[in-house]
């Protein structure tokens, strides 16, 4: 087994502490519901963002029922995984939100939530299971605790999968029915929420003034976005490395495509990645990015 990467940032705990016990604060609720501090800090934020939108339309009834389910009734919805429970849905991507401030569509666990499809909720899992048995168990442990599956396309589809700083803990993805594939795209996700609290939790807000050519969208990209991608992609960079010798037909040629083409793009971004790792104000953090992405480059 695969040694595992040490996404241990002490600043972090303290993050999610506090802000966990600011919003059961508003439901009058305590942290004791749920034994993991991480579950208790991504399903907060989903009955947060559940009250408000409830309250700004007057939905009394869906207001009362966050009071009551200051978790959002993840814990009931969870499905025992290898990093733990997790809460797997499967919303229709037509009647996803928009807020007034993004237009990156996002689900909320409420009160009509139900589990995804028993093949689903499998499928999942053992995405999950092959994650951790590679080195990523405690990233998708703490950063990937509700998974919203969207829609299922075919091999070689592009695959959209994003997540957002307002629902921490939270993955949105398209997949391919395949375990391995879907491993990879929790990690890469679940990457970026870790950055996202990574950052917010040393108060870091990057210079918006610096850009850098970002390969991945071919363009010039702030320092955050820069940054997000220059460790994300690593990271599924080195678990596709770890297991593709796993791998047979189809999905081996998949992956060792996916492998190749993300090597060349990390290729262009080194003199870059130097320049915005400087703008990072936590010699810790900056050690942390540089060395998942010397790793990768190493592949």
């Amino acid at each position: 087994m695969p040694a595992p990467l040490d996404f241990a940032f002490s600043p972090v705990q303290g993050l999610r502490r506090d802000r966990t016990q600011r919003i059961h604060s508003l439901f009058r609720a305590d942290m004791g519901r749920t034994e993991r501090p991480a579950d208790a800090y991504c399903l907060a934020h989903h009955a947060l963002e559940g009250a408000e939108a409830a309250a700004r339309t007057g939905d009394t009834a869906t207001f009362d029922w966050y009071q009551a389910h200051p978790d959002a009734n993840g814990i009931a919805l969870a499905t025992p995984t290898a990093v733990g429970p997790r809460v797997i849905v499967s919303p229709d991507p037509g009647l996803m939100l928009r807020s007034s401030i993004s237009d990156t569509a996002y689900y909320v666990l409420g009160p009509d939530t139900t589990a995804a499809s028993a093949h689903e909720l499998a499928l999942t899992a053992t995405a999950f299971d092959t994650a951790a048995r590679h080195g990523f168990g405690d990233l998708l442990a703490d950063h990937a605790v509700v998974t919203c599956l969207l829609r299922r396309k075919a091999l070689g589809d592009t695959l959209i999968s994003w997540a957002i700083t307002r629902l921490p803990g939270t993955v949105y993805t398209d997949h391919v029915d395949v375990p391995v594939v879907l491993g990879r795209d929790l990690i890469h996700e679940g990457g970026h929420n870790w950055l996202n609290d990574a950052l917010a939790s040393i108060g870091c807000k990057l210079d918006e003034a610096a850009t850098f050519h970002s390969p991945w969208r071919n363009a010039r990209r702030p320092a955050f976005g820069f940054l997000h991608a220059c460790w994300a992609f690593p990271l599924t960079m080195i678990y596709t490395a770890r297991v593709l010798t796993e791998t047979t037909g189809d999905i081996h040629h998949f992956l060792a495509g996916y492998l190749d083409q993300q090597r060349r793009l990390l290729t262009t971004t080194t003199a870059d990645h130097t320049k915005a790792l400087a703008l990072v104000p936590h010699p810790g953090l900056q050690q942390r990015l540089r060395n998942v992405y010397d790793e990768a480059l190493s592949l």
